[in-house]
């Protein structure tokens, strides 16, 4: 069931952002996103990137020590969300970076938020092409352990 909800042009210029590892200077790679969360709007009628809820690659190392710890804290506990995750993991031959799409929708959410979320996954999840995975997480336990993500993208563990 779609819910008529649309993707703001923001939203797939920085999953374009985040998809494209070309090869870029120093300060470029600072500004490139590591994890960002998306919302829907305050009238419930388009999915636009979440203002501060971000992580930067330049910021690993100064003011954040761990992204994936610190990624998770930017999850609102009572409410559901999109997310884009560029995962660093490790598989037994290879270190290997892919964007993960996470739908978080916890158990603690509104049933009307929950509702509104998962019918509009389709219309953000057609625009982000080309993700290979997609992860839907419904509460804190299901995601503080890195390990979780690791066994979801097919490694052992995930490094960043």
């Amino acid at each position: 069931m779609a819910s008529g909800v649309t993707v703001n042009d923001e939203v797939i210029k920085v999953f374009n952002d985040m998809k494209v590892r070309k090869s870029s200077t120093q300060e470029e790679i600072k500004k490139r996103k590591k994890a960002v969360l998306f919302c829907l709007s305050d009238d419930k009628r388009q999915i636009i990137v979440e203002e501060a809820k971000q992580i930067l690659v330049g910021d690993i190392g100064d003011t954040v020590e761990d992204p994936y710890t610190s990624f998770v804290k930017l999850l609102p506990l009572n409410d559901c969300r999109y997310a884009l995750y560029d995962a660093t993991y490790e598989t037994k031959e290879s270190k290997k970076e892919d964007l993960v799409f996470i739908f978080w929708a916890p158990e603690s959410a509104p049933l009307k938020s929950k509702m509104i979320y998962a019918s509009s996954k389709d219309a953000i999840k057609k625009k982000f092409t080309g993700i290979k995975h997609e992860w839907q997480v419904n509460g804190l336990d299901d995601i503080k352990d890195r390990s979780t993500l690791g066994e979801k993208l097919g490694g052992n563990v995930v490094v960043s």
